[in-house]
């Protein structure tokens, strides 16, 4: 069987903790497969909005989800804090990666993430080049 295999980057851009809700909890107790992508989707949000940005306000344009991909690591359970580390990576034409690094409170290894994202416009309801703003930070 093969798996999954998501490369830690060198460095990281952006660092947050999240504490695990009853929400994120499956029948066995632990953190659900689920509950890793809304996690890691909150991470997103708190790392755009330390740049001043949003998914619907993206250097005036969108953001979308192309991909994703999730390596399991350890269990978590209820109440335990995460430290989610974001690295950006692959810049495109039109989007870039953010890979996720999810370590709980002894810093071991919880999960690894990878998504994909474009830079989308609404309104003509099309992909958009990634802006040069964006770029320049991150390369």
């Amino acid at each position: 069987m093969s798996r999954i295999k998501i490369p830690l980057p060198e460095k990281k851009d952006f660092s947050t903790e999240i504490k695990l809700r009853i929400s994120d909890i499956n029948y066995g107790g632990h953190m659900g497969n689920d509950a890793v992508l809304t996690i890691v989707h909150e991470a997103r949000l708190r790392f755009l909005n330390h740049f001043h940005l949003s998914e619907t306000n993206f250097y005036g344009q969108g953001l979308l989800m192309t991909d994703s991909a999730v390596v399991y690591k350890k269990q978590v359970f209820y109440g335990d804090k995460l430290t989610i580390d974001i690295t950006v990576t692959e810049l495109s034409k039109y989007g870039f990666e953010l890979v996720y690094l999810i370590l709980n409170i002894d810093k071991k290894e919880v999960s690894r993430v990878k998504t994909g994202l474009v830079c989308y416009d609404y309104s003509k309801k099309e992909i958009v080049p990634l802006p040069n703003l964006f770029r320049e930070k991150f390369c």
